[in-house]
C-alpha cells in the first residue's frame, strides 16, 4: 500500500507556504517538501486579486513539490480574516420510538441538522465544535458519550464557526486557478493548535493565540473541547507599518528592524544604542534608536494584546486557563513579546512551537521549528486525522476536530452565491423607505430559499 501524502497549504497575509507530509512515527509528521514565497493578493487574511494569489501559491506548491518529488494535486487550505464569526447555537431532536438506546443515527441527524441554521445571508458554516449533550434536558458528562444512552430527546449546544461566502469562493477560485483541488479549508487557529497544543493542554484550559501578519487568531480550549474562536485585524504588518511611519523609512528596513532589534518592553532596552539606516540614493543615512523603536512595537502590540485579553474573558474562560496563553504564528517571534502578554494577560504565557509534531529528520527541519510554520504544519496533522478516522468513532470527536463532513460540504453552494461583482443590478427607482423594505425582504426571502434547498438536497441525497 502506497504511503499516503498529506498536503497543507498556508495563505497568508504575508507569506504563502505549502508543506507536503507523511505520517511518521508517535503521531509526528514527516515534511518531505516545503515551498514558501511572498503572498500577493491577501489582505487581512482575505484573498483580493485572485490572480495574483494563484500566481504565488502555485510558485510555494512547485517548489514543495520539487523538493518533495511528488505531484501535488489536492490542499488542505486554512482559511482566517475578518470575515470570520462565531455563535453558540443549541439543538435537540426526538429519538424514534424503535431506538431503545440513542444511537449513532440519532446523533448525526443532531449534528447535520445545525446545518440548516438560518444564518444571515452570505454566510457559510465552516466548523460546527459540540460543547455539552443533553438527554431528556439532563447534561452529559465528558465521559459519557450520548450513545447507548435511554432517553427521549437528545439536545446539545454547540459553537458554531461561519465565514463569508464570497471570500469562501475567492479562496476556492485562486486555489482552483493554481491548478489544485482542495481536500478541506480548516480554520487557522484550529490547524495551529495541532501543531502547538497537546491533549493535556486542551483538557487544563489554554489559550493558544496565532499573532500572524494581517490577523491575530485566537482558540480557546477547555476541558479537551474548543470553547471559543475569534479573529482580530490586527498583527504583525500594523506593527510594521507603525515603524514605517514613525520613523519614516521604507516598509522593508521596518520589517528587517522590528525582526533584529525590535522589543516589545521599552524598559528592556538601552537609552543610548543608536541604528544606522542607509539612506534612499545620495542621502545620508538615518539614525534611530532602540528605545524610539520599542516604543513604537510596545504601543502596537499593547493594543493586540489588550483584545486578545478582552477576547479571554469574553469567553468565560479567564479563570480556566491552568496551561495559559500559547503564542505562535511569525508575531511570537518578537522579543519580550511573552513578557509583555503574561502582564496584560496575568496568565502564564509561552511561545508555541511545532516542536513536538515533527520528524527531526524533515526537510528544512531548522527552518520550520519556528512560529511562524505552526499553521501549515497543523494543517497537515489535521489533514491526516481526517484521513484516517474511523466511519463509526464518536461524532463528539469527529465535530470537535473539525465538523463531520464540513470540508466537502463547505463548497457545495457555492455556485448560488457569486462574486458581487458579476452580480447584474436591474435599474429602478424606489423610495428610501421602499427600498430597506424591499432590502430586508430580499434578504430574508433568499435566507428561507437558502434553507429549503440545503433540506431537499439532503433529502435527495
Amino acid at each position: 500500500m502506497a504511503t499516503e501524502i498529506i498536503v497543507g497549504l498556508d495563505i497568508g497575509t504575508t507569506k504563502i507556504a505549502c508543506f507536503v507530509g507523511i505520517r511518521g512515527e508517535n503521531d509526528r509528521v514527516k515534511i518531505l517538501g516545503f515551498g514558501k514565497t511572498d503572498s500577493s493578493g491577501v489582505e487581512h487574511g482575505v484573498v483580493k486579486n485572485i490572480k495574483d494569489t494563484s500566481e504565488a501559491i502555485r510558485r510555494a506548491v512547485d517548489e514543495a513539490s520539487e523538493q518533495a518529488n511528488v505531484d501535488i494535486d489536492e490542499v488542505w487550505v486554512g482559511i482566517a480574516g475578518q470575515h470570520i464569526k462565531s455563535r453558540p447555537s443549541q439543538g435537540s431532536v426526538m429519538i424514534p420510538p424503535e431506538h431503545e438506546l440513542i444511537e449513532q443515527e440519532d446523533v448525526d441527524r443532531l449534528i447535520h441538522d445545525q446545518y440548516n441554521t438560518m444564518l444571515e445571508p452570505g454566510e457559510e458554516i465552516i466548523h460546527i465544535f459540540p460543547q455539552l449533550f443533553y438527554v431528556d434536558r439532563e447534561p452529559l458528562s465528558r465521559d459519557v458519550p450520548p450513545v447507548g444512552v435511554a432517553g427521549k430527546v437528545l439536545m446539545a449546544d454547540f459553537h458554531m464557526v461561519t465565514g463569508n461566502v464570497q471570500n469562501l469562493q475567492y479562496i476556492k477560485l485562486a486555489v482552483e486557478r493554481a491548478g489544485l483541488k482542495i481536500a478541506g479549508v480548516v480554520l487557522e487557529p484550529v490547524a495551529s493548535s495541532k501543531a502547538v497544543l497537546d491533549d493535556s493542554d486542551r483538557d487544563a484550559g489554554v489559550a493558544m493565540v496565532d499573532i500572524g501578519g494581517g490577523t491575530t487568531d485566537i482558540a480557546i480550549f477547555y476541558d479537551g473541547i474548543i470553547r471559543h474562536t475569534s479573529v482580530l485585524p490586527l498583527a504583525g504588518n500594523a506593527i510594521t507599518n507603525d515603524i514605517r511611519e514613525g520613523c519614516n523609512i521604507l516598509k522593508k528596513q521596518a520589517e528587517s528592524l522590528k525582526v533584529k532589534f525590535g522589543s516589545c518592553l521599552v524598559q528592556a532596552v538601552s537609552e543610548n544604542d543608536v541604528i544606522a539606516i542607509p539612506g534612499i540614493r545620495s542621502q545620508a543615512p538615518r539614525e534611530i534608536y532602540v528605545k524610539t523603536l520599542a516604543g513604537i512595537i510596545n504601543a502596537r502590540a499593547k493594543m493586540i494584546l489588550e483584545q486578545v485579553d478582552y477576547e479571554i474573558k469574553l469567553s468565560g474562560y479567564a479563570k480556566k486557563l491552568i496551561a495559559g496563553v500559547v503564542l505562535t504564528g511569525g508575531g511570537a517571534q518578537l522579543k519580550h513579546i511573552k513578557e509583555l502578554s503574561a502582564l496584560i494577560t496575568a496568565t502564564d504565557t509561552r511561545i508555541g512551537i511545532p516542536n513536538e509534531h515533527l520528524e527531526p529528520d524533515s526537510v528544512n527541519y531548522t527552518e520550520l521549528m519556528h512560529p511562524m510554520y505552526a499553521t501549515g504544519i497543523g494543517l497537515v496533522l489535521y489533514g491526516f486525522e481526517q484521513s484516517e478516522r474511523p466511519a463509526d468513532e464518536d461524532v463528539e470527536e469527529e465535530v470537535a476536530n473539525g465538523s463531520k463532513g464540513d470540508h466537502v460540504d463547505i463548497f457545495a453552494d457555492m455556485d448560488k452565491f457569486p462574486p458581487a461583482t458579476e452580480q447584474k443590478v436591474e435599474s429602478e427607482v424606489v423610495p428610501a423607505k421602499k427600498a430597506d423594505k424591499k432590502a430586508k425582504d430580499d434578504a430574508f426571502g433568499n435566507a428561507v430559499s437558502r434553507f429549503f434547498n440545503r433540506v431537499f438536497n439532503e433529502d435527495i441525497e
